[in-house]
């Protein structure tokens, strides 16, 4: 018997448990290796709004609707009334009226959607939200498809050793996969500059020299450093790319003394030649490519646990 998740929104992976994890890992694969789609009975209408710039994500999120069937009813964030002060519940809730079903939303708040799904028992919005990134806190659909693109190549978790590395203070993609990675059973070392790392993430793993760490680690996970987030760092008007890429990035001399089945990830967009050399970015380590086909299957199962567990489309 197939198994489902249902989820009445899909907002963060630190309340999913690991079975669940495992669930959706398959469904994705299972989507990926050509299975059925669910047949929905009735329509299912969901919006994408993007109030961040995405190229990946809202793509991803596009083709993973179509490919289940559900019904995209566009959204222009530049020419909403959010432009004229309307709030984004109200947004949210012009849209429900409308017939919207679901929304994913990516965002510059951190924890956006918490008005969202904990409103009063009088307030009228009956809206499922996914969350595609919320500021510097949450962004569930990379860590998934993060956490199935190395399932696809190792098989398992358990003992895989996984270094995070660059800008891990503004990484959201770095708080869900040091979270989630732990509960699998990985074992978590962290690399990069000290003033772009919070000892708060002790907790999940060690802080080392990058060239501790190239020839032991099973995973290289390179985050962009994401200037748009320093604003007030003082270390961002003495960023150097080429410093940067000689002290924290895989050149060619760091990719050749990788394991030969070492994955090199990236969440993307990647700044060629500051975390990754550029003629690198589609070398046989390197798994960005995988990373993006990944990411529709897996948002096919994430959108599914949403209609499933909200009981649209006369799915159970």
């Amino acid at each position: 018997m197939t198994e489902f998740v249902k989820l009445p929104h899909f907002v963060s992976v630190e309340n999913l448990g690991v079975d669940r994890i495992n669930t959706l890992i398959k469904r994705a694969e299972y989507f990926k290796n050509g299975g059925a789609r669910p047949q929905l009975k009735t329509p299912v209408y969901v919006t994408n709004m993007f109030f961040e710039n995405s190229t990946r994500t809202h793509t991803s999120f596009a083709m993973a609707e179509k490919k289940l069937g559900l019904t995209e009813i566009p959204f222009d964030a530049a020419h909403s009334s959010m432009s004229k002060g309307e709030t984004l519940y109200d947004t949210c809730l012009v849209m429900n009226a409308l017939g919207v079903n679901l929304s994913v939303i990516r965002a510059s708040q951190n924890a956006y959607y918490e008005p969202l799904i904990n409103h009063r028992a009088d307030q009228h919005l009956n809206l499922g939200i996914v969350n595609a990134g919320d500021g510097s806190g949450q962004h569930p659909s990379q860590s998934l498809l993060d956490m199935m693109t190395i399932h696809e190549h190792f098989g398992s978790f358990k003992g895989l050793k996984i270094a995070i590395v660059g800008d891990i203070t503004n990484s959201r993609v770095a708080r869900s996969n040091m979270e989630i990675l732990t509960r699998l059973g990985a074992e978590v070392y962290f690399s990069g500059p000290d003033y772009w790392y919070d000892h708060a993430f002790d907790k999940y793993g060690k802080f080392c020299p990058l060239d501790d760490l190239v020839d032991k680690v099973d995973v290289m996970m390179l985050l962009r450093v994401q200037h748009e987030r320093h604003a007030g760092d003082a270390n961002e008007s003495k960023f150097d790319a080429a410093k940067y890429h000689e002290k924290y990035g895989i050149n060619h001399d760091r990719y050749n003394r990788l394991k030969d089945q070492c994955l090199i990830m990236h969440p993307g967009p990647i700044n060629h030649d500051v975390e990754l050399a550029g003629n690198l970015v589609e070398a046989p380590k390197c798994a960005f490519f995988k990373q993006m086909q990944n990411g529709v299957f897996m948002r096919m199962a994430m959108l599914e646990a949403v209609v499933r567990g909200r009981h649209l489309g006369g799915l159970e």
